[in-house]
């Protein structure tokens, strides 16, 4: 993507003057976006800016493009398979064609029409692939590039594609059309032969009827002038393509799916819709000598057997030394109407039915050889199903399947969320590995995955990368994402914390979540201690530790309860329901901030304090890796169920985890398993409330005087609206019961939000909008300076809520090691409020050289470890990063950013001193601190589709693009930022889409992905002997160039298909393509081909001379018997 110039003008324009106006931003940041409004929304200095810090990041460092595509390829249609290259094409419903080679070579291609792929057809061993779409074109893809490129297109305007087939090493292809005619391409100049094959030629002139599309083409493996045309109602007619007449027609009367040669070309097979398969001989083309319905049931009267399913395709083939393998997916009987998709392998009289789980797409059978006159020798079968790809071993008679190396299982369970992690601990990837690879399933076949062609080496990246999903069945995988590549580590089952739910178990838990109860909706990962913590859809959060020893023991948890303080229930109108009940209750005074939450007073009877699932109450085996440590559940209140958590932060050094949801937040110790604090958001402020709000009787008025008319409250709305954006399920709250259901669309969500913007704008205040609950959006641990006239930084816990408020709350941690076990934290409000516009999204802390400080953190150490001294077992903190470990200074810079604007506040002066106003029209989804050369950036994602970048503490705009229009509620759940100028998101249910906003990763993209095409010899053919050759009809006489050629075929009509030249092409080129370089290049690969053409030549021409030698010995030899012999004694 060219990059724009007018952008170092901004940069020069914002480093030469700091920014037009001063604002409500500084002394606490009263008042929602103080500072600058720059029409260009560019970052306006409020306070006064730190002139030491030299940032080094300029728009030259990024440019976004995508890397690569991990998982299954969504909705496949067409699978090819290229058995010299070892190469694996896979198409699918949105014109997305997926290469695989061996692990690593992974390559994404899209046809810029979006039409579904039909058919895909390699160019064996030429390094090219035709596809056929269903908008009714033909592409050629040039697969000797690492990006692969459309080299040709021709579209057909006047007849649909239904069925194309390219011979081995011919440059001829046949096309075959709905109309029942075919047509033929040049693969070379990709335009239409003049030479055509019209329908009504082909059938017998006293058919009354149309045969139909064509859905099989292929040539006699006994003689290539000869193509067999199968038409859908059941006729097969064998072309003669020299004499441009039928040898013979064959009629059945059911319809047919496909058709198949044995490999002598003596005889074919058609699959049927009645579940038959037909066997035909070229020589009594009357009837089929043979006629089988493989799994219909004999009748006793001696009758047909029953129908069955269609046959949607047969494959026919040959071994040497066994009976052939004759291999068809469906045909089953219909009676059994639970049966699984199968696929039959008929081999000798032995039949082998294969379950699968998904619908089958389509099958191909790998032979040892190219050559379709040859004894084909199968060695696997590749089933490509609708959610997955098997490859089943031929070669031992149990039919094993080989073990898949490809992370096609992402979507095992749908993925409910993800996190990114680059540059991490260099142990951790072996280290999870080998926790993982002892769950790995056995029964595979011992052989080497098939499918491995293409080259790929490690690249210049070598820092470790890991992606964590969460799931919807409460499993959590850890991949190595390192180099491009994706394989899994290590799976985590959270389920297994509770008790399986039993059908009609009473109403208390089925209510709550109908299905899904397990799955995740936030992970929070502290690489270095390796704390791992999940928060889950029944509103609970477990907190897992590492361990590589097992143990058997009891599972810790707690109960806590969040409620809101509103005392009258309030019924919005329907149409703008916030998606959060009110809960009718009192909450804990500002006192009441240390001590278990279960002693507080509720008025009311407490007959439903319970959570939402059951936590096992016997001791567990947990196996090495992630163990549960502590699993806190959030329980019902009068009825009301608990709501789903929205944020969730933890830090292994203070030994606490918080969370928060709409109603309020909790802190717990999980060294002590304690609860520190628990209430209502509201109660957080104390008496720094900026709305003086106060509890209201049942009977007030539902409508809000519009005091002081901020705009905070405006916000909540709109918050909750994004907050169901961000959370992977979409909720509707009935009173006692939830319903969760994963959402589809996010059209009416991005509307709704609008609208409550427009709403939030207008100078009334609405009662829905000051009703709605203000959530915790946003947490984050750290060493700071939580008051103004702090000296020195102490732990503090950052709270961000849904109408931009942050809050400051202090910890007081035992100051030694021995007392932290016993000694109580106590946790306080520091009494400092920030303020932003839009609901908090992010927090990050700088030093006062402008690094990123990351929070402390303990060192990890296995607490089952054994072996371990009382020296090993203390615990190791890293209070600060070892960038900043020096003196922190007199003070830091706090990032925050919420969904419409960023700022930075400089501590303990609580100065404002930079805010950008990112976006006025839409929101933010995701925002990130991110490391990217030694440097240190926010990076921001849109609900309107830009990808921003902007520099820290300055915030000035380094990169705006409009990148990746949010189409789906998926993205925006899903996406991610983290180092090194690396991104994420779910493209689709199956597949991860990887993306770099770094200029370097774009420059050095090349060198990191796979090669697809290899130099590789074709194998030379089977030498057929002499007699063979001289009788046996040779294909070699064919001559398609001066059949199909312009000088005998004449040119095809203009209107019947258009040629569009390709835009890809020769690789490397780029913005030289015009120049001399570009020249030059251009020969350099002609150059390249023509060596490649001439050695081609050299080949064939040494292999004429062979075959010329072997003729004259034979002659001699047949001289030499009949020299002496007279006349009458031949």
């Amino acid at each position: 993507m060219k990059k724009f110039n007018f952008r170092k003008v901004l940069d020069g324009l914002t480093a030469s003057s700091p920014g037009g106006s001063s604002g409500g931003g500084s002394g606490g940041g009263s008042g929602a976006g103080g500072g600058s409004m720059h029409p260009g929304g560019t970052a306006g200095a409020v306070g006064t800016p730190r002139d030491e810090i030299q940032e080094t990041l300029t728009s030259d460092y990024f440019q976004i493009c995508k890397t690569v595509r991990h998982g299954f390829p969504y909705l496949p249609t067409a699978l090819a398979f290229d058995p010299v290259q070892k190469i694996l094409a896979i198409g699918t419903r949105t014109g997305a064609i997926r290469i695989l080679g061996r692990p690593g070579v992974d390559c994404y291609c899209q046809h810029e029409s979006g039409a579904a792929v039909l058919q895909l057809q390699f160019l064996i061993n030429e390094g090219a692939l035709v596809s056929a779409s269903a908008d009714d074109t033909l592409h050629l893809w040039n697969l000797r590039q690492k990006r692969p490129a459309i080299l040709h297109s021709l579209k057909f305007n006047r007849e649909r594609i239904t069925y194309c087939h390219l011979p081995f090493q011919s440059k001829w292809l046949y096309v075959g059309t709905e109309r029942g005619n075919t047509h033929i391409v040049n693969i070379e100049s990709f335009i239409l032969s003049g030479y055509v094959i019209m329908w009504n030629k082909a059938i017998e002139l006293s058919t009354k009827t149309h045969p139909g599309p064509v859905v099989h083409l292929s040539d006699s493996p006994r003689d290539e002038g000869k193509l067999l045309i199968g038409y859908e109602n059941g006729t097969v007619v064998l072309w003669d393509l020299r004499s441009k007449r039928a040898d013979l027609r064959a009629y059945y009367d059911e319809a047919i799916h496909s058709v198949a040669w044995h490999h002598e070309g003596k005889q074919f097979m058609c699959s049927h819709s009645d579940g038959s398969l037909t066997l035909w001989n070229l020589k009594s083309p009357n009837r089929p000598f043979q006629t089988t319905i493989p799994h219909g049931k004999i009748q006793r009267d001696g009758k047909k057997p029953e129908s069955c399913k269609p046959i949607l395709k047969v494959e026919y083939k040959t071994c040497k030394n066994s009976e052939p393998f004759v291999i068809f997916s469906g045909g089953l009987s219909y009676d059994k109407a639970c049966r699984r998709p199968s696929l039959t392998i008929m081999h000798g009289k032995a039949i082998t039915v294969l379950e699968m789980d998904h619908p089958i797409v389509d099958f191909l059978t790998l032979c040892e050889t190219p050559y379709p006159n040859e004894f084909q020798e199968p060695y696997a079968v590749v089933v490509l199903l609708e959610k997955d790809l098997i490859v089943v071993d031929l070669t031992q008679s149990n039919f094993p399947i080989f073990e898949n190396p490809y992370p096609i299982d992402i979507h095992e369970s749908p993925v409910t969320c993800t996190e990114y992690f680059a540059d991490c601990p260099p142990d951790l990837i072996p280290v999870l590995y080998s926790v993982g690879a002892k769950h790995k399933k056995q029964g595979y076949s011992n052989k080497e995955w098939p499918v491995s062609g293409g080259a790929w080496n490690l690249g210049a990246q070598t820092y470790p990368e890991i992606i964590i999903t969460g799931h919807a069945d409460g499993s959590v995988k850890f991949w190595d994402a390192s180099a491009i590549t994706l394989q899994m580590l290590y799976k985590l089952k959270t389920s297994k914390v509770f008790e399986k739910q039993k059908l009609g178990e009473g109403k208390a838990t089925a209510e709550i979540v109908e299905e899904d109860p397990f799955a995740v909706q936030m992970m929070y990962w502290c690489p270095e201690s390796r704390i791992f913590c999940v928060a889950g859809v029944s509103a609970y959060v477990v907190v897992y530790k590492f361990s590589k020893h097992e143990v058997n023991t009891e599972i810790a948890s707690l109960e806590v309860r969040l409620q809101y303080e509103v005392e009258d229930i309030i019924t919005p109108e329907p149409e703008i329901i916030p998606p959060f009940p009110d809960a009718s209750s009192q909450l804990p005074s500002l006192k009441n901030l240390s001590g278990s939450t279960n002693t507080v007073a509720c008025e009311g009877v407490m007959k439903d304090s319970i959570p939402c699932l059951s936590v096992k109450s016997r001791p567990v085996r947990m196996p090495p890796g992630y163990q549960a440590d502590l699993v806190i559940q959030l329980v019902w209140v009068d009825g009301e169920p608990p709501q789903q958590i929205t944020s969730l932060a933890v830090n292994s050094a203070y030994g606490l985890v918080t969370f928060g949801n709409c109603n309020g937040l909790a802190v717990v110790d999980f060294m002590q398993k304690t609860v520190l604090l628990s209430m209502g958001t509201l109660d957080l402020y104390g008496s720094s409330d900026p709305y003086q709000r106060q509890p209201r009787s049942p009977r007030k008025s539902k409508q809000f005087a519009a005091e002081d008319g901020m705009l905070f409250s405006l916000a909540t709305f709109s918050f909750l609206l994004i907050n169901n954006c961000l959370s992977p399920f979409s909720v509707v709250s009935v009173k006692g019961s939830r319903k969760l259901s994963l959402p589809t669309d996010l059209k009416t969500d991005l509307e709704n939000r609008e609208n409550s913007f427009s709403r939030s704008r207008s100078s009334s205040v609405s009662s829905i909008d000051r009703d709605s609950k203000e959530a915790i959006t946003a947490l984050y641990f750290m060493e700071s300076f939580a008051r103004k006239n702090d000296s020195t930084v102490s732990p503090c816990l950052w709270v961000g809520t849904g109408l931009g408020m942050v809050l400051i709350l202090s910890l007081n941690l035992p100051a030694s090691d021995e007392l932290r076990q016993t000694e109580p934290v106590m946790v306080s409000p520091s009494g400092t409020v920030l303020t932003l516009k839009g609901a908090v999204l992010t927090f990050a802390c700088l030093d006062c050289m402008g690094t990123l400080t990351h929070p402390p953190y303990e060192v990890w150490r296995d607490s089952n470890s054994a072996d371990d001294g009382e020296k090993t077992r203390k615990r190791k903190l890293v209070m600060h990063s070892p960038s900043s470990s020096q003196d922190m200074g007199d003070h830091q810079f706090a990032v925050i950013c919420s969904e419409k604007q960023a700022k930075v506040f400089s501590l303990p002066s609580q100065t404002c001193l930079y805010v950008h106003n990112i976006t006025e029209t839409s929101f933010l989804l995701r925002a990130d601190v991110v490391t990217l050369c030694n440097s240190v950036c926010l990076a921001c994602f849109c609900a309107n589709g830009h990808i921003m970048t902007l520099s820290l503490p300055s915030l000035r705009p380094l990169l705006d693009v409009n990148y990746l229009p949010v189409t789906d509620m998926r993205i925006a759940r899903t996406f991610c930022f983290t180092n090194e100028g690396q991104a994420l998101y779910l493209s689709s249910p199956t597949e991860i889409q990887r993306l770099t906003y770094s200029q370097e990763m774009c420059d050095n993209l090349q060198d990191m992905l796979g090669d697809l095409f290899t130099p590789v010899e074709t194998p030379e053919a089977q030498n057929r002997g002499f007699l063979k050759g001289l009788f046996g009809g040779s294909g070699q006489a064919f001559d398609r160039e001066e059949l199909f050629g312009e000088a005998t075929a004449g040119k095809a009509s203009r209107s019947l298909a258009q040629h569009i030249p390709g835009s890809g092409g020769i690789e490397g080129v780029r913005g030289a393509a015009g120049g001399v370089i570009g020249d030059l290049t251009r020969a350099r690969i002609a150059l390249d081909e023509r060596g490649q053409k001439l050695g081609e030549l050299d080949e064939r021409t040494a292999s004429m001379m062979a075959s010329a030698e072997a003729f004259s010995k034979h002659a001699h030899e047949v001289m030499l018997k009949y020299k002496d012999k007279k006349w009458y004694q031949f």
